[in-house]
This record gives C-alpha cells, sequence and structure tokens, in this order.
C-alpha cells in the first residue's frame, strides 16, 4: 500500500528537469535583486530562496495557497458527507489513503475538478450539483492520478523557482513595450538600445560562451510543458480507467465536449468495488482545467488536453483493457 501513495512519473519528472534552466536564471535574478540592496542579502535571500520551495507541501501553507489563490473553500457538512462516501470508494480501489488528502470546494460555473499542490483535490460545485456519484468518482480518480503520478506537486515546484525568471522577463518586455509606445525619439531610442543589449547579451551567452544548454531549453519550454501537460492529462485518465471508471469518465468527457450542463438524475452509489476493479494501474498512463477532471500543476490552469484527444486516449486505454 505504501508505494501506491505517491510517485514520480515520467511527465513530473521532465517537467522538474525542465524547470532547471529558467530555475538556475531565477537564483541570478534573486541573487542580483538581493545583492543591490545589501551586498550580504546576496548571500542569504537566496539560500532562503531555495529552502523555501518544500514549503509548499506543508499542511497550513497549502491552506492559504487554497484560499487566497485558488479561490477554494472548505466543504459544507452536507457537501463533505457525500464527497467523503464517493472519496473512500475511490480510494479503496487504489489502495491509497484517504487521509493524505484534502477535499475543497471552487464556486466556478463549470464541469472541473483540481489537483493541487502535493494534497489537495478540489471541484467545482457546479461539477457537485451535476455529476451522479459515479461520474463524480471518475472525475476524482483522475485527480487522484494526478496525485499519485507527482504532477501536481511537481508542477508547483516548477512553477516557484522559475517565477523570479519570468516575472524579471514580464517586467523587461513591459518596459520595452513603454519605452516604444511613446511614441517619440527618446522613446524609440531607448527601447531599441534596450533591445540591442539584450539581443547581444543572449548572443554572447549561447554562443561566445556556449552556454546554449541554458538559453536554448528555456525558449522552448512553454512548448515542451504544454506537451508534458497533455502527456499528464492522458496518464491521469488511464489511472482512473485502471481503477475501473473508464465508462463513467467517457460519460463525463463526451458531456463536456457536447457543452451539456443539465442536471443529472440524485446521485446514487458507486458500484461496488470487484477483484477485477481492486488493481489500479498505476504505470504510466494519464500540469493546472479546461475540460473536466484534471488539473497538472500547482496552480489549477487550463492545461488540459482538448476533450476529444482525451476522449481518443480514454477509449483506446479501455480497449486495451479490455484486450487483457
Amino acid at each position: 500500500m505504501k508505494a501506491r501513495q505517491r510517485g514520480l512519473d515520467g511527465a513530473a519528472l521532465s517537467h522538474l528537469l525542465l524547470t532547471v534552466p529558467i530555475g538556475l536564471i531565477s537564483l541570478g535574478v534573486v541573487t542580483f535583486a538581493s545583492a543591490a540592496v545589501h551586498v550580504a542579502l546576496g548571500v542569504v535571500v537566496p539560500i532562503v530562496w531555495l529552502l523555501s520551495g518544500p514549503l509548499v507541501f506543508n499542511r497550513r501553507v497549502e491552506t492559504a495557497i487554497a484560499q487566497r489563490l485558488f479561490g477554494m473553500r472548505r466543504p459544507s457538512p452536507e457537501e463533505a458527507r457525500r464527497l467523503d462516501v464517493v472519496w473512500e470508494q475511490v480510494t479503496r480501489r487504489a489502495g491509497v489513503d484517504r487521509e493524505n488528502y484534502e477535499l475543497w470546494i471552487q464556486e466556478r460555473a463549470e464541469l472541473n475538478a483540481t489537483a493541487a499542490a502535493g494534497h489537495i483535490v478540489a471541484v467545482t460545485r457546479h461539477a457537485l450539483d451535476r455529476l451522479s456519484d459515479t461520474r463524480l468518482a471518475a472525475v476524482l480518480a483522475h485527480e487522484l492520478g494526478h496525485h499519485v503520478g507527482g504532477h501536481a506537486w511537481a508542477a508547483m515546484l516548477a512553477d516557484w523557482y522559475a517565477m523570479p525568471a519570468r516575472v524579471a522577463g514580464r517586467l523587461v518586455l513591459a518596459l520595452i513595450v513603454f519605452l516604444f509606445g511613446v511614441r517619440n525619439r527618446a522613446g524609440f531610442a531607448c527601447g531599441g538600445c534596450l533591445t540591442l543589449m539584450i539581443g547581444w547579451f543572449l548572443f554572447q551567452l549561447t554562443v561566445v560562451q556556449g552556454m546554449w544548454w541554458l538559453v536554448v531549453p528555456v525558449t522552448v519550454a512553454p512548448l515542451l510543458v504544454a506537451w508534458l501537460h497533455r502527456h499528464a492529462e492522458f496518464t491521469a485518465d488511464a489511472y482512473a480507467v485502471g481503477l475501473g471508471f473508464g465508462e463513467a469518465l467517457e460519460d463525463v468527457l463526451v458531456r463536456e465536449g457536447r457543452g451539456e450542463a443539465t442536471a443529472e438524475p440524485p446521485p446514487g452509489t458507486v458500484p461496488p468495488v470487484t477483484p477485477a476493479l481492486a488493481t489500479p494501474a498505476l504505470a504510466p498512463a494519464t500540469p493546472n482545467p479546461a475540460a473536466v477532471p484534471g488539473g497538472a500543476g500547482p496552480a489549477p490552469r487550463s492545461a488540459h488536453a482538448d476533450v476529444e484527444a482525451r476522449l481518443r486516449n480514454v477509449r483506446h486505454v479501455m480497449s486495451g483493457r479490455s484486450r487483457r
């Protein structure tokens, strides 16, 4: 049972590795900014920043992130009772300790769920109202797949260590846009000089200094991360199929693809566990929610693969399991 609690699959590991180059740039930004204030801070602040990443797994920090950053809330007693019944069935099939995770609610008018940080699984109030227990279980199983595969915490750490570099890049870009936007000679001259300086710096760094291994990954990282988020969605979907929720997940995706939002019959009970469904598919199978279940990132984000692609993947995994 311990081996099934949480891991690090290929998508999560690749996401972390992709963060290393931009993380080094972030370290340089933090060091430069803190040293500009005081030389001693140039040593202390970067070390503190590097050590701050694991704080995202602290339950109090997660609670603050969920409430203030993601707009989540604790479920009401009535909501908690229903979620507990469904969640108990999902975790029992998976052989996962249900107490490792906390269920939250998002007040959003969409059929969606999110795996965030290290211990949070959130569903929208809309999904709670519209989905039957069986389909809600499929959505939660998908999110559990993100947690078991390490997608949620890997995305959270990746975003945290990339943040200084991204903020610095956006500030520089905003400054260039502002300088060219003033529409006078001084603005164009300053904007042009700044653009040439940045281009010259990147040329020196990439060609002269031979640090292409730092610049090229940062340039292509957004495309690779988008692909990894798509792969993570497929893996989490296949995990839910492995727990026996394939048909329910397929129904949810079909409804989402059609844009249906009509209420379903009153929630029933999740089908009983059978020996054939009791063993989860933990092999790679799938960053932050564009369609229904999902959220591979630390932060809820619209990084889900499109519904049609996910639907094809779910049916492919189901057909493969039926042939076995």
